[in-house]
């Protein structure tokens, strides 16, 4: 048997999608658990709508997930000349012919189809032109000769056998009048020759791979196995488009979902190993199967890729955990200046407590990593005069105190609660507001043992 070859082929023509990502990944997870290769072939055809931004964001996109490629990448657009070869050669041997219909006349044959309500299929005029004037000044494009009779049957490695009858198939374009070959053609050959195996990709190209097997045939190649993944759909059960809000794997990287986290969630999106949820990258390879992908369309929830994250960012490690919020601050938001960084290391254990991404650490950090504090108004008047005595009283015991912990910290909180008849929220809330600058946050002994003791007096006497 040769040695297993998957490929995930994008067009640059936009940012990376989570569907094209799932696909990515579904692709090289077979590849590394058959001990097999993985590709990335960029289809850059499309010479218009393709930006070399993209690709590099394709490449960089890849890589930021964690998936690996095993030779550089696949650039379509080099191999155009052998596309072209491969359609004359198709022609030569009486498996393609050349089609001088004009645009209006395809457009004629769309409408009426549609006015009968039927999908439309060329009429296959030029397939035996002999009683047909050639017309001059007309550059023919080159359709492949699609079988008539019978059935085109493809055994699915997800969906089980394919089979429909060769009559619905239309004699599809290979070469445009320009000389440009279609993505039919292109992906059969490039396919054959990056020695692919196994066609892993989305369901909506079903109809791609009845066409593209006959072409195969033709040129009596090897055909790959083919595996057509059902597609990711939004929560109100329609096609994920790039339109819908977070589409794309940008969208996710921004907001700070890590990418164990989306790897994993992407992992479970229409597969499933027994019960388990959580995936180590070895883990993953080790159970990935096709036979674990449903059959069924998988919607994408919002709220699970959080609590996936949320988990991830629980169990990591708080100093490689600062690393990746530091790194993703300098990508994503602001720079976090090198004198804050012990602080936000040492708060780490709880500013993540509550943490379902990355954004939401910086933002609990804020009060830790802001020289000014934005107040709210209505939080500024919560705190009354018998409030500023408060911390009036507690500045004072900090000034006295060398090192300050949590016991310090209790014994204190407790003394002020018993002197102002108050309860913990009395002396909480007020000195949180003061602190943070607002009454939401995280623990009160947490936000002052956060900051070092310079700057909890500063912040503290402003309300003397």
């Amino acid at each position: 048997m040769p040695k297993v070859a998957t490929r995930f082929a994008p067009s640059p023509t936009g940012p990376l999608h989570i569907g094209g990502v799932r696909t990515a990944l579904f692709n090289w997870l077979f590849a590394k658990n058959q001990k097999g290769s993985f590709y990335l072939r960029i289809e850059d055809t499309d010479r218009e709508r393709s930006n070399e931004k993209y690709k590099k964001q394709i490449i960089e996109s890849l890589k930021w997930i964690g998936i690996e490629l095993d030779d550089k990448e696949y650039i379509q657009s080099e191999k155009i000349d052998k596309h072209k070869q491969i359609a004359n050669e198709l022609l030569k041997k009486g498996f393609a012919y050349k089609c001088y219909c004009s645009k209006k006349e395809i457009e004629e044959q769309k409408t009426n189809a549609k006015k009968r309500g039927i999908p439309f299929i060329y009429n296959r005029k030029w397939r035996d032109p002999k009683d047909l004037e050639i017309p001059k000044n007309v550059h023919p494009v080159i359709r492949f000769k699609s079988k008539i009779s019978g059935n085109t049957i493809v055994k699915d490695l997800v969906q089980g056998e394919i089979n429909i009858s060769n009559a619905t198939i239309e004699d599809f374009v290979i070469l445009r009048n320009d000389g440009s070959p279609t993505y039919q053609l292109s992906a059969v050959v490039d396919d054959h020759l990056m020695d692919v195996t196994h066609v892993i990709r989305g369901d909506d190209h079903k109809i791609n791979t009845l066409k593209q097997k006959q072409i195969y045939e033709a040129m009596n190649w090897e055909i790959p196995n083919f595996a057509h993944i059902p597609l990711i759909h939004s929560t109100e059960g329609k096609k994920l488009s790039k339109r819908d809000k977070a589409s794309t794997l940008q969208d996710y990287i921004k907001v700070g979902i890590l990418p164990e986290s989306l790897r994993n969630y992407l992992l479970r999106l229409g597969w499933s190993y027994k019960d388990k949820e959580i995936f180590s990258l070895e883990e993953s390879i080790k159970y990935f199967n096709l036979s674990g992908i449903g059959k069924s369309p998988s919607k994408l929830d919002m709220d699970r890729i959080l609590s996936m994250n949320e988990h991830y960012i629980k169990s990591m490690d708080e100093k490689e955990l600062f690393k990746t919020l530091k790194n993703y601050c300098e990508k994503h938001k602001e720079k976090i200046e090198e004198k804050y960084e012990n602080n936000l290391i040492n708060s780490m254990h709880f500013l993540k407590n509550k943490a379902k991404t990355l954004e939401d650490i910086i933002n609990n950090a804020k009060y830790i990593i802001s020289d000014r504090l934005n107040f709210n108004s209505k939080d500024l008047d919560l705190i009354d005069e018998k409030s500023k005595k408060i911390i009036n009283d507690f500045s004072k015991k900090i000034k006295e105190t060398k090192n300050l912990d949590k016991t310090a910290l209790e014994k204190y909180l407790n003394e002020l609660i018993e002197k102002h008849q108050t309860n913990f929220k009395g002396v909480g809330q007020p000195m949180r507001i003061a602190l943070t600058g607002s009454k939401f946050g995280p623990g009160i002994y947490d936000i002052i043992l956060s900051l070092d003791k310079v700057e909890l007096l500063k912040r503290l006497d402003k309300f003397n």
